[in-house]
């Protein structure tokens, strides 16, 4: 493949993605409701196209990276997959911190968006993780090639391992569960910690029910855990492989992390211009924050759903890179939510506080029993 078309895809995003930031979303200010509605609908749109098609940018750049560097390819790629989830939420906390001293009810409402964007991320690559897995264990079982999404044809074939000319390691598989631990031992000790010590005593008006807050002294805490668990697992286990089909190959390393760097400024920007946007919805409908917040979510962790749907359907043996890249991710994401509560910006209402982490333990408990019978299938076929 010629290096210029995928030079000048980078750069058409970029400059689309700095349109988005710097242009569009001042558009935002105007005072005519309808006009502001189709701002709303034209950054959503183009804030779901740009996050899809630079994560493929990224899975692509971090296999050859992976291979030159030694580090592992979900560590590489959560690096750049990990910025939506990560950005809008700390994003909503700035602007929550900037708006406190003026209305503090708006302060805590964007607090909200920051903190059930930050985890709400987590249980959607978490269940997309588990149903493409699922869907693995499906081809395994019947030793055949089966849609990802059944009856839809366009959805993508998934191969049996069997099949598979590079086969994922027992490490990887291992270290994928181990990460996953760790993210719900991370997740249960968050939500255990905000009902405990977060309990907000003076709730404003407008707020209905308990209110509970992550603190600064376990955000360091929670933080310092999720360094540390990067970097235990920051090494690649796996055989080099090249891609003869990846464009890639023959770009210099200074390009492909120039590339990365681009990526993440692609989703910065994309990111910041969705948090604004679902901040002047909400307002504009009374729309529940905390909703909202949710919503975006699945915005801001489209790009490690498209990774792991890609490397499924099209086995390249790095099935088990998508799923550390998962787990490293809400990792990353996890770190995001420390650092927006040392801001002073993670905010859940009682009711909202149960249903999220609820539902991210239940999506990792999911996600863990379908490796666990990927890894039985895969040694049961050696």
């Amino acid at each position: 493949m010629n290096k210029l078309p995928n030079f000048l895809n980078i750069i058409f995003l970029l400059f689309l993605s700095v349109g988005l930031r710097f242009y569009i979303i001042k558009l935002l200010a105007s005072e005519n409701r309808l006009f502001v509605f189709l701002i709303i609908l034209t950054i959503f749109s183009i804030g779901i196209y740009l996050i899809p098609q630079t994560a493929r940018i990224i899975g692509e750049t971090t296999g050859v990276l992976k291979n030159r560097t030694g580090l592992a390819g979900g560590f590489l790629q959560s690096l750049g997959t990990a910025f939506p989830d990560m950005v809008i939420g700390v994003v909503a906390a700035i602007l929550s911190l900037q708006v406190i001293g003026q209305d503090y009810l708006k302060a805590i409402n964007l607090a909200i968006i920051a903190a059930s964007t930050t985890f709400g991320s987590n249980i959607y690559n978490i269940l997309h993780a588990a149903w493409c897995i699922y869907r693995q264990n499906k081809a395994d079982k019947l030793n055949r090639q089966v849609f990802m999404f059944p009856y839809i044809k366009n959805s993508g074939l998934v191969t049996p391992l069997a099949q598979h000319k590079l086969k994922p390691l027992i490490k990887e598989i291992d270290a994928s569960l181990t990460i996953l631990t760790f993210l719900s031992l991370l997740t249960a000790s968050v939500a255990l910690n905000m009902v405990i010590f977060g309990k907000v005593n003076q709730v404003p008006q407008g707020i209905k029910g308990d209110l509970y807050q992550l603190t600064k002294s376990i955000g360091f805490i929670i933080l310092a855990l999720s360094l540390a668990i990067i970097f235990i697992f920051r090494k690649s286990h796996h055989e080099k492989f090249e891609d003869e089909n990846n464009g890639y190959n023959n770009f210099s390393n200074f390009r492909l992390w120039s590339l990365v760097g681009i990526s993440g400024i692609i989703i910065l920007f994309s990111a910041e211009s969705i948090i604004e946007a679902v901040s002047k919805f909400s307002e504009i409908t009374h729309f529940p924050y905390v909703l909202a917040g949710v919503i975006t979510a699945l915005i801001g962790c489209l790009g490690e759903m498209v990774v792991i749907h890609d490397f499924t359907v099209h086995p390249k043996g790095r099935i088990t890179d998508a799923l550390i890249g998962i787990a490293m991710d809400n990792i990353v994401t996890t770190m995001g939510a420390a650092f927006i509560a040392i801001l002073g910006g993670i905010f859940l209402g009682s009711d909202a506080l149960i249903i999220i982490f609820v539902m991210i333990l239940f999506s990792n408990t999911l996600l863990m029993g379908q490796i666990s019978q990927l890894k039985n299938f895969y040694l049961a076929s050696k």
